[in-house]
Parts: C-alpha cells; sequence; structure tokens
C-alpha cells in the first residue's frame, strides 16, 4: 500500500514539473517581445516652432462705395467690372430730363425774383422822394423799404435754389472718386436708382490691388501671444503650395461671440505686387508665436499614450524610492519651482520594462513639445501606442477568411 501511495506520488509531482516545464517553455517562445507590442520613437534634438492658425477673409486696403446723390434712370454705362479707372472718370450718366426741367424753372424763377428786386427799389426809392415832400406818411415809406428787403431775400433764394438744381444736374453724372479697379457693378442700363431713403451703392472700387488686408479671427485662447508686427504666412486655395507672407497691422479690440465662443479680429497687412490674390479668397492663416532652437523633441503621441495594463510598469507613481521626482527635483513647492508651466508624463522601454517618467513641457507645434525637464536624454525610445498585431497564433487548420454564417 505504501508503495503505491509512493508511486502515486512520484508520477503527481513528475506531471506538475512537466507541466511547469512546458508551460514557462512555451511563454518563453510564444510570449512578443514589449519592443514588438509597442510603436517606439527615440527622443530627438532640434528646432521647434509654436504656432497659432485661423482662417481669414481677403479685402483691399481701401474699398470705396461709389453711389448716387439723385433718384434717374440709368442712362449710360462707362465701365464694367475690372475696368480700370482714374479720379474723376465718368462711371455712369443718369437721365437728367426733370433734373434739367427743374433748372429752367428755378432760372425763370430768379428772373421774376429780379423783376420784383427792382420794382421794389423803384417803389422804395419813389416813396423816399414823396415823404421828403411831406405827400406820404412815414408807415407808407416803412412799408416800400420793406418790400424792397423782402423782394432781395426772394432774389437770393432764388439764387440757392439755382445752384442746388445745378448741382443735382451735374449730380446725374457719376464720376469715380479715386483712382482704381471697378471690383463691383451694382446696376444696369435702364435701371432706376432711388436716393430718397439711403443712398444706393451703384459701384465698388479697390482702390489699390496691390496691397490688401486679411481680417482673420483668431481664439481668445491664441490672441495673447500675438503682438504687432509679428510676421504672418498664409496660404490660399487658388494656389496650392506656395506660401505668401504679410505682417500683423491691427488687433481688433471688439470681440466676437458665436455659440460661446469668443473670437478677435486681426488685420494683417500684405504685398499683392503681382495682384495674385483677388479681394475675397479664403486665406489660412499661421503666426509663429514662440520659438526654441536646439532642444530637446519628444512627438505629442507619447505624452498622450496610457498603458491599459501596469503590470509591466517599472512604478505607478511619479516618485522612485527615495521621493524624488525622475525630473530630478522633489516633490512639493521644490519640483514646482522647476517646471515651467505644463507637466506630463511619458513611458520609455528600459531594461524590457514600462518606466512612467514626469516631464516638464514646454512650447509645441501640435506635432513635437519641447521637454524642459526630466530624467530624459536623445535617444530614449518613447512609448507612442500599442502596435497592431495578432498576440495569439493562428492554428494550421483556421481559415483566414470571414466567418461564414
Amino acid at each position: 500500500m505504501k508503495q503505491l501511495f509512493r508511486s502515486w506520488i512520484f508520477w503527481l509531482i513528475t506531471c506538475l514539473a512537466l507541466s511547469t516545464t512546458i508551460y514557462f517553455g512555451y511563454q518563453k517562445f510564444n510570449t512578443i517581445p514589449l519592443d514588438q507590442q509597442y510603436r517606439l520613437q527615440a527622443v530627438t534634438q532640434g528646432d521647434l516652432s509654436q504656432i497659432v492658425s485661423a482662417n481669414g477673409t481677403i479685402n483691399p486696403l481701401s474699398l470705396v462705395s461709389v453711389g448716387t446723390q439723385v433718384s434717374g434712370t440709368v442712362k449710360k454705362l462707362y465701365v464694367d467690372f475690372n475696368s480700370k479707372v482714374t479720379q474723376g472718370q465718368i462711371l455712369l450718366e443718369l437721365d437728367n430730363s426733370m433734373l434739367a426741367a427743374q433748372l429752367k424753372q428755378t432760372q425763370a424763377n430768379i428772373q421774376s425774383a429780379v423783376a420784383s428786386f427792382e420794382l421794389a427799389t423803384a417803389n422804395e426809392a419813389r416813396m423816399r422822394s414823396l415823404f421828403a415832400q411831406e405827400y406820404v406818411s412815414r408807415q407808407e415809406l416803412d412799408t416800400a423799404v420793406q418790400a424792397k428787403k423782402v423782394a432781395e431775400a426772394q432774389t437770393q433764394v432764388s439764387n440757392a435754389v439755382l445752384e442746388r438744381d445745378r448741382a443735382n444736374l451735374a449730380y446725374s453724372v457719376i464720376r469715380s472718386p479715386v483712382a482704381g479697379v471697378v471690383v463691383d457693378r451694382s446696376v444696369d442700363v435702364g435701371q432706376t436708382v432711388a436716393a430718397s431713403l439711403q443712398t444706393p451703392t451703384l459701384f465698388k472700387i479697390a482702390q489699390n490691388l496691390s496691397k490688401m488686408q486679411i481680417h482673420a479671427n483668431f481664439a481668445e485662447a491664441d490672441i495673447g501671444s500675438i503682438r504687432v508686427g509679428m510676421p504672418v504666412k498664409f496660404t490660399v486655395d487658388a494656389f496650392t503650395g506656395k506660401n505668401f507672407k504679410g505682417e500683423v497691422m491691427q488687433i481688433r479690440l471688439n470681440p466676437t461671440t458665436v455659440s460661446n465662443v469668443v473670437t478677435y479680429d486681426v488685420v494683417i497687412n500684405v504685398d499683392n505686387p503681382e495682384q495674385l490674390l483677388l479681394p475675397g479668397m479664403t486665406a489660412y492663416v499661421s503666426i509663429a508665436v514662440a520659438e526654441r532652437k536646439n532642444v530637446l523633441l519628444a512627438p505629442n503621441a507619447a505624452l498622450r499614450f496610457k498603458p491599459t495594463g501596469l503590470d509591466n510598469a517599472k512604478s505607478t507613481d511619479a516618485k522612485n524610492q527615495n521621493g524624488n521626482l525622475p525630473g530630478g527635483g522633489k516633490s512639493g513647492e521644490g519640483a514646482k519651482s522647476k517646471r515651467d508651466g505644463f507637466s506630463g508624463k511619458v513611458y520609455v522601454l528600459r531594461n524590457s520594462e514600462l518606466v512612467p517618467i514626469s516631464v516638464s513641457l514646454g512650447i509645441t507645434d501640435n506635432r513635437n513639445t519641447e521637454i524642459i525637464g526630466g530624467e530624459l536624454k536623445v535617444g530614449d525610445e518613447l512609448i507612442l501606442g500599442e502596435a497592431k498585431m495578432d498576440s495569439k497564433p493562428k492554428a494550421s487548420g483556421t481559415p483566414s477568411g470571414p466567418r461564414m454564417f
């Protein structure tokens, strides 16, 4: 009985040892190494620029709206879209029949007023002569003097109306107030324009297309880093791959709020000597607000990475055994004094283990971030994410196609 029991114990121990050997052997030959489970990228050293971006509209530096002060029907058009005009050039003529008739009526009224004034003058002189001979009373003389003054005032009123009617007749011919290019025409021959309530816009003239402006709306989070005089780079859809340059001219203090998003209008001056940029184009603006030279660079993907399981991590805390931060500073106020703004955590692969390292961060260009503190050096392998691979080997008889129902 004892011999049977010993044999049973012997075979049990043998089976356990064999199972353990097979298990660890399988794990050794089938477990994927950590450097193959994750995507890695080394820490590099180089230059970095922090850029803020926004969209804007290209406008002429000076856009003059040409209207009319009198109403009438468009009789003749002398310019069209894209016509180059000089200052004082005739753009349009209105039908002036009514204005010319009004001018003639006013001229006739002036003749009548002049005749009345001459008669009043003669009556006043006659009354003075008769008053001197005591043939008329003082009241009659005063009446004659008053009639002369009224006739004189009426003559002045008629002359003022004549000047007004002459000006209105001249206004029927629309002239360009500046030299430039016609970018918009809002009327056609035969169209009636009415200037009774407000001045209608007939033309829009860009004074100088070699100088343009961009009005770009920047978010309130970016506006604090923009300064007047900063260089600007931008692109337009019309010229893919071509970069244009400008300069910040003004930051307007009037905010715009849309759906609780606050933006500010930044005006950018642009030289357009070849006149490639046209009014109304959409510009994609970028402003470099900060630059760093020869600094440590870490990809932003490494700062976003968080391991799904921390079994392989050397530590889940940012502190080591001495109570120091991986960046070299003490925990508490000492660590805060060394950090400049933001902090983060990255994972590096050291001795086949995931090691978390706390770092102090500087500026970013949305692809790489400046590292200004932490135990990182050039060449350290940062973990960007998990590699896309099948951790389980397929059985030899398993089909690789989709499942059939």
